[in-house]
C-alpha cells in the first residue's frame, strides 16, 4: 500500500517553503513520526514527519525546490513495515541514537556530516546538543586530522604550502577564491523587511544617553537572592522592557501602527526581542509584556535565546509585535540607527554601556554610560513625542523606583 508524503498546511501568510534537506532517501526503512524532511520557510523551519512506518519508495521533490501546501512531497510503501521494524532492531546502539530529539539546524548538519550525536557533549538545556557544540567538535576534528596530515606530510608541505579549506566551503582554485550560495529564506525576508522599512517610511531617529549607574547596583544587590528565588538570571533587559511599557503607556502613538489610512492603537504591549542565531537576526514577541514580572521577562527571553540557537522557534512565537528592542551592545556597538519592523512605527536601540566622564553638580565624575537610539516613523511619530518618550525611558531607568512603585 502506498502512502503519500504531502506539504503540511504552513503558517499564517506564508505561501510557500523550500525543501531544505531529505533524511532518508529511496529505500530507506522509516518509522511513523520519524522527521523526513525540513522545510524552510522565511520565518521558521518545518519538520514533515513520516505518516507511517514502511520503506521510502519515492521522493518526488528534491532539495532545493519550492512547494506549497498540499504538494505531494514523497511515497511510502507500507507493506515493507515488517522489514523496517526487524532493520531497526538490529541496528548498532550508536545508529538508534539517531533518535535523540535534535534541531533542525542541528540535524541537518549532523546528516550532511555523517556524525553520531552520541560521541558529542551538548552543552544546551538538559544537555541537548545545539549547532556550535557540531561545529566544535568538527573543528577539533579537523584540527586532529590536519595535524596527523601535518606529520605525514612535512617535506611536501615545506615545498608546497597547503591551502586551508574552511568546512562546509566551495573555493576555487585560484589565488582570488569566491563563494557562491544561495540566499536563505529568511535571510531574503529580512531583506525584504529592511527594503520595505526604508522605502515605505519616514524614518528618523533620535539619541539620548543614560546613567546605568543605579541599575548596576540595584542587580548587583539582588542578583543572587533573585537568580535563587526564580531559577533564572536577573539581566539589563527586563529593565529596558519594563521602561519601555512605561513610556508606550504615555506615548500610545509609539505603541501604534499605520494599515494604509487608518492608524491602529494596540490597547495591549507585545515587545518583540531582537535576538541573533545562526539563521540571522530573528525577532520573537514577548505577549502581553505588561502583565509580566521582572523573572517572566527575563525567563521569556531566555527561553527566545535557547530556541534560536536550537532552531525551534515557531511561527506564533515570531509573528505581530507592537514595539521592538534591539541590543547591539552586546556585540560592543557603541550607537547606531535601528531599522523600524514593519508594521511597528518604533523600535529602541541599546549599546554597550561604556565608563564616560560626565558633569554632577559642577564635579567631573566618571559614570557607566549607555547611549540610546529612538528610530520611528515620523508620519505618525511628532518628533516631540519620540524625545519625551526616551527622556521617559532614561528617567525610569537612572531613577528604578519609578518601575519598582508604578509612579
Amino acid at each position: 500500500m502506498s502512502i503519500e508524503v504531502i506539504v503540511p498546511n504552513l503558517p499564517e501568510s506564508v505561501s510557500d517553503a523550500t525543501v531544505v534537506v531529505w533524511h532518508k532517501q529511496p529505500g530507506d526503512s522509516i518509522q511513523k513520526n520519524e522527521n523526513l524532511v525540513d522545510l524552510e520557510t522565511d520565518k521558521v523551519v518545518l519538520e514533515v514527519p513520516a505518516p507511517e512506518s514502511g520503506l521510502l519508495s519515492a521522493i518526488l521533490k528534491e532539495n532545493g525546490a519550492i512547494v506549497t501546501a498540499g504538494e505531494l512531497l514523497a511515497t511510502i510503501e507500507q507493506q515493507a513495515s515488517q522489514e523496517a521494524n526487524k532493520t531497526e532492531k538490529t541496528l548498532p546502539t550508536n545508529k538508534k541514537d539517531m533518535a535523540i530529539p535534535l534541531s533542525p539546524s542541528v540535524r541537518r548538519l549532523i546528516h550532511e556530516k555523517i556524525l553520531d550525536p552520541s560521541i558529542i557533549k551538548g552543552t544546551g538545556k538538559d544537555g541537548r546538543l545545539t549547532k556550535m557544540d557540531v561545529l566544535d567538535h568538527l573543528d577539533k576534528k579537523q584540527t586532529a586530522e590536519k595535524k596527523e596530515s601535518d606529520v605525514t606530510t612535512t617535506s611536501e608541505v615545506k615545498q608546497k604550502p597547503m591551502a586551508v579549506i574552511e568546512p562546509d566551503r566551495t573555493i576555487s582554485t585560484g589565488h582570488r577564491p569566491e563563494q557562491r550560495v544561495p540566499m536563505t529564506r529568511l535571510r531574503a525576508k529580512i531583506a525584504e523587511r529592511l527594503l520595505q522599512a526604508q522605502q515605505n517610511a519616514a524614518m528618523l531617529t533620535t539619541f539620548n544617553e543614560v546613567d546605568m549607574q543605579n541599575i548596576i547596583e540595584l542587580r548587583n544587590q539582588y542578583k543572587a537572592r533573585f537568580e535563587k528565588k526564580h531559577n533564572t538570571k536577573l539581566g539589563f533587559m527586563s529593565f529596558f522592557v519594563k521602561a519601555s511599557i512605561e513610556a508606550l503607556k504615555r506615548f500610545p502613538a509609539i505603541n501604534a501602527s499605520i494599515d494604509n489610512t487608518d492608524i491602529i492603537y494596540h490597547g495591549y504591549y507585545d515587545i518583540g526581542i531582537a535576538i541573533s542565531t545562526p539563521r540571522g537576526l530573528i525577532v520573537p514577541v514577548l505577549r502581553d509584556a505588561d502583565q509580566l514580572d521582572f523573572a517572566g521577562i527575563e525567563k521569556g527571553i531566555v527561553d527566545f535565546g535557547e530556541k534560536g540557537h536550537s532552531g525551534a522557534l515557531s511561527y506564533d512565537d515570531l509573528k505581530g509585535g507592537t514595539f521592538t528592542i534591539t541590543n547591539g551592545g552586546i556585540f560592543g556597538s557603541m550607537l547606531s540607527t535601528p531599522i523600524l519592523n514593519p508594521p511597528q512605527c518604533a523600535i529602541l536601540g541599546m549599546h554597550a554601556i561604556k565608563d564616560r566622564p560626565v558633569v554632577e553638580n559642577g564635579q567631573i565624575v566618571v559614570r557607566p554610560i549607555m547611549y540610546l537610539a529612538l528610530s520611528y516613523d515620523h508620519r505618525l511619530v511628532d518628533g516631540r513625542d519620540a524625545v519625551q518618550f526616551l527622556v521617559t525611558i532614561k528617567e525610569c531607568l537612572e531613577a528604578p523606583t519609578y518601575l519598582l512603585l508604578n509612579i
